[in-house]
């Protein structure tokens, strides 16, 4: 009867070992944190352990009665906002001997044991993210730190737009800044850089940039290299920098309460101010009247009304004369009188109503086919378009103008039936 039972009791034993295995690894999955699980793999893990351990010291005897000196040591590292740069440096002693890079937080740092590491050993994290502060901390692996949130402090200035003009052979390019901005120029074999001390770029500004092009520049690359941004500007094939006299220069833009820098490029003479000059004298009244005149108004109402006064009007730019000129000659053909669209008209001829009706060319009623024809006149065909852009929108992203542009193209065309 007793060895019945034993037989009974080691039949039930072996049924029931795989069972309890089952349940055992059910209960450590509960407890363990799997690569799949979401969370976790939004998190990067990064070994930041030296290849060589820390000098013996006397501390080392009794690490074994500290608690948790030789259990796996992590630092968890988040930054606000997320998504940061980090450069992790390991330090023992004022010499690195470990160096990490990680794009995007949050990171799970692997350091050596507390026993492993010496009195001196630190890790040194440094943070960075386009258009904040570069933040620096400091964590002894010793220590019983083992998480570092990082609060990012957004860069003192904002890159809030780009003017870009060109026409007659000269053309600016300015920066236009929330505070007046430490910018410095350097000179390159095939172009320039301008630098932008502790200046975050935006997004609007940025497509204004790389869309710039005209006779001189082949193309313009915007880089935010920590706390700077970086503006290359690369010029075009056979332009030679000596030559384009750059020129810098700094203003305020008191409406919009912005500072502006800017860079003129400017290798054209007096003979490029008489090309344009005849070029002017070439348009009619059949350039600002009829179909034309429907352009006219169908490109004002699609642009920005704010920014075509700006652009209209006198700024300091080297684009003031011949918007003058221009709406001079607005008058000349239009019967001697610079009409505006609330009816009040201007004499050309006349000093002081002219300086009135620069004022308000935003207003001017054929102006702006005035200016797109004599740009077909005086610029390469290549050029035309962006010549315009110059005088009417110079802040705008160019496709933006493209498609406004094309509107008011495509409503003086359906006007002459085509």
């Amino acid at each position: 009867m007793r060895r019945g039972a034993a037989a009974a009791i080691c039949t039930l034993a072996m049924l029931a070992t795989p069972l309890a295995r089952l349940v055992g690894f059910a209960g450590i999955a509960g407890l363990v944190s799997f690569p799949w699980n979401d969370a976790q793999a939004e998190e990067t893990v990064v070994e930041l352990i030296p290849d060589d351990r820390a000098g013996w010291g006397p501390s080392a005897i009794f690490s074994f009665a500290r608690p948790g000196f030789n259990r796996e040591r992590r630092l968890r590292i988040e930054t606000v906002p997320p998504g940061a740069k980090l450069d992790l440096f390991y330090v023992r002693a004022s010499f690195q001997k470990r160096y990490e890079q990680v794009d995007g937080t949050p990171v799970s740092v692997i350091l050596p044991t507390r026993a492993q590491a010496g009195k001196r050993d630190s890790v040194t994290i440094r943070a960075s993210l386009d258009g904040y502060r570069i933040e620096t901390v400091h964590v002894p692996v010793r220590g019983d730190q083992e998480q570092v949130l990082i609060e990012l402090q957004p860069l003192p200035n904002t890159l809030a737009a780009v003017s870009h003009t060109y026409f007659a052979g000269r053309a600016g390019l300015s920066f236009l800044t929330r505070v007046p901005v430490q910018a410095r120029v350097q000179d390159s074999a095939t172009g320039f850089t301008v630098v932008l001390a502790q200046t975050a770029r935006d997004a609007k500004a940025e497509s204004v940039l790389d869309a710039i092009r005209n006779p001189f520049v082949q193309s313009v690359e915007s880089t935010q290299l920590g706390e700077d941004l970086l503006v290359q500007v690369k010029l075009a094939e056979g332009v030679d920098p000596k030559q384009l006299n750059l020129r810098s220069r700094e203003s305020q833009d008191a409406a919009r309460g912005l500072s502006r820098f800017t860079i003129d490029l400017a290798p054209g003479g007096a003979a490029s101010v008489e090309r344009a000059r005849g070029a002017l004298g070439q348009i009619g009244a059949g350039d600002v009247s009829g179909c034309a005149a429907v352009f006219d108004d169908t490109l004002r109402r699609k642009l920005d009304r704010a920014q075509l006064s700006r652009a209209l009007a006198p700024r300091g730019e080297f684009t003031d004369p011949y918007v003058r000129a221009a709406l001079r000659r607005l008058g000349e053909v239009s019967g001697g009188a610079i009409r505006m669209e609330d009816g009040t008209s201007y004499r050309a001829g006349v000093p002081i109503e002219l300086t009135a009706a620069s004022s308000q060319g935003a207003s001017a009623k054929g102006f702006l086919a005035l200016l797109r024809a004599w740009a077909r006149v005086l610029e390469p065909a290549a050029y035309r378009e962006e010549a315009l852009r110059s005088l009417v929108a110079p802040e705008l992203d160019p496709s933006a103008f493209e498609r406004a542009l094309g509107a008011a193209e495509a409503a003086e065309r359906s006007c002459r039936g085509a």
